[in-house]
């Protein structure tokens, strides 16, 4: 599903930076489907217009989701089993 338009972890460190307080593209990100192991960075990352999707690059599972609301950055993280 990775294609040229896909972007990759990298692309939203600085959003990640305003809601963690700090440098998250080196952060290990496990797949809570698949168990895969990756650093953010590596992270496929989609834009398609209402919200930012961090998926999976083994099993392309939905691990983290971004969205704006009212100046509110809301942050679903429910497809990571840890993110350290």
């Amino acid at each position: 599903m990775v294609d040229e338009e896909t972007l990759d972890g990298n692309a939203i460190g600085g959003l990640m930076m305003a809601v963690f307080g700090t440098d998250m593209t080196t952060a290990v990100a496990t797949c809570g489907s698949c168990g895969a192991v990756r650093q953010v960075a590596e992270l496929p990352v989609y834009m398609p217009g209402l919200g930012i999707v961090v998926r999976c690059r083994s099993c392309e599972s939905v691990l983290m989701v971004f969205t704006g609301v009212r100046q509110v950055t809301c942050v679903d993280l429910m497809g990571l089993s840890s993110l350290s």
